[in-house]
């Protein structure tokens, strides 16, 4: 998981700073627009560049979440499931899935200047609310890797409700760990195991 997460943060730079105007700006060519901001913020920063953590997730806050559903993504990875929760439970499993997200896309952030981003082609249909950005990212030395964003038109613009790395989805690949969070221990199971994970002494993050 950590190696496919890693890819799929070399990607996420070309869909930072997504905003309001993504209602009226192809979701590429707004993605395209921003990408060199942000690799220009990274590879700028060496505080970045270094692994400062304060600085990372501050750009992770402000350049990434706006841009996702965390809603639709948690509810997509828990699959069947999400049913079976009450509101209260479905609220704090999507506050423990964002929370892993942040941690694990912050923990790669520096290297994605080693990155490169081409954008395949794109036609968006009139009246299309749900469209996916077909990517290759690919670095020195390691051959490229399909990155694709399935983004869906809501009032405030386009989010990101999941990411295929190399043809992979990242909700399933969840989905099925999460499962069997839930066959062993219910709901309450798998918001147990999220908060654990999400804890400094259980990722390795205690800096």
């Amino acid at each position: 998981m950590t190696g496919l997460m890693q890819l799929l943060m070399s990607g996420l730079i070309t869909i930072y700073s997504l905003t309001a105007v993504a209602d009226i700006v192809p979701p590429d060519v707004l993605a395209k627009n921003t990408t060199n901001e942000v690799l220009r913020i990274v590879k700028q920063d060496r505080d970045i560049k270094s692994g400062n953590n304060k600085k990372i997730l501050d750009l992770v806050e402000e350049k990434i979440l706006p841009n996702f559903d965390f809603r639709q993504m948690t509810r997509l990875a828990v699959g069947k499931n999400w049913s079976k929760a009450t509101p209260a439970q479905q609220d704090g499993l999507v506050n423990e899935f964002r929370t892993m997200l942040v941690r694990t896309y912050s923990a790669s952030l520096s290297s994605v200047a080693d990155y490169k981003i081409e954008f395949k082609p794109f036609r968006l249909a009139p009246g299309e609310t749900d469209v996916t950005v077909n990517t290759e990212v690919s670095k020195p030395g390691a051959p490229p890797i399909p990155i694709n964003y399935r983004m869906e038109k809501q009032d405030e613009g386009w989010k990101v409700y999941d990411v295929l790395v190399d043809n992979v989805s990242m909700v399933t690949v969840y989905r099925s760990s999460f499962t069997s969070e839930v066959r062993k221990g219910g709901i309450d199971g798998l918001l147990a195991t999220l908060t654990r994970r999400n804890q400094p002494t259980a990722s390795g993050a205690k800096k």
